[in-house]
């Protein structure tokens, strides 16, 4: 092989490496292009259960502490556990700003911001349920703080032992909302009072039922499904996520809280 040939092979070997290398880096930047391209962004996160009580076409709603004026599905924001804190922790999560009447409340709440760049990690760590409430848990202890506030302590004691239905799963976002500068992730998971083969869950469910239209009826409300796609019934506004009782579709914005 002539010096010539030799150096006209080694050009063609180093050119093919090349195109390989930059081939290579071309298809890794491809499947990482949002995360290399797309700036990072806060991404408020709000992951809920909503428990469904229901009669024919008459919603269960209570009134809304955080919303004077307005009416909400019973249920509420998961907790993390002490184990999620350090697993959130190591996703970045920040725990939304509380007002000081509500700290105590709102202590450990699945309610706060992460980077959008630790999205799927952040859904995929939920999915796993780990470091968190359970739907049962979430469902039984929002059912006994609001039973409270609408002055219906007396119903508490059947709670511990209610079983729930799944219905369905409502997930929004990540979307850019107006008048804020982040954008929003929620979570709806919506779950049925298991009445099946259980005596207790029937009466417990029919006595929420009965609350409707009852003394401190002001603090309970029963609303149809065109209520529902209306946004108010006869005692007040019903909140926008009471929608996902009835459906996947939201109707109207959510409803700012009280600062």
């Amino acid at each position: 092989m002539t010096r010539l040939a030799e150096v006209t092979m080694v050009g063609e070997i180093l050119a093919g490496l090349i195109t390989s290398a930059l081939t290579a880096t071309a298809a890794v930047a491809w499947r990482h292009r949002l995360r290399l391209f797309t700036p990072s962004r806060d991404v408020r996160v709000s992951f809920c259960a909503l428990l469904r009580v229901r009669d024919d076409d008459c919603y269960l709603l209570f009134h809304a502490r955080s919303r004077p004026g307005s009416y909400s599905p019973p249920g509420g924001v998961y907790k993390y556990s002490r184990e999620g804190e350090q697993q959130l922790e190591q996703l970045g999560f920040r725990d939304e700003p509380k007002p000081s009447d509500l700290v105590n409340d709102r202590r450990h709440d699945l309610r706060g911001f992460i980077s959008s760049r630790v999205t799927r990690k952040f859904l995929r760590w939920f999915e796993s349920g780990a470091g968190r409430e359970s739907a049962t848990a979430c469902l039984r202890r929002e059912l006994v703080e609001e039973l409270t506030e609408v002055g219906h302590p007396e119903l508490i004691d059947d709670v511990a032992s209610l079983e729930f239905t799944p219905v369905r799963v409502v997930q929004e976002g990540p979307h850019h909302e107006p008048g804020t500068d982040h954008l929003h992730l929620r979570r709806f998971d919506v779950y049925d009072i298991a009445v099946a083969r259980d005596e207790t869950a029937a009466q417990f469910k029919q006595r929420l039922l009965a609350l409707i239209g009852g003394p401190a009826s002001d603090l309970v409300a029963g609303a149809g499904a065109r209520d529902i796609e209306y946004g108010r019934c006869e005692a007040g506004l019903i909140s926008g996520h009471a929608a996902f009782l009835i459906g996947t579709k939201r109707f109207h914005p959510p409803t700012p809280a009280v600062r």
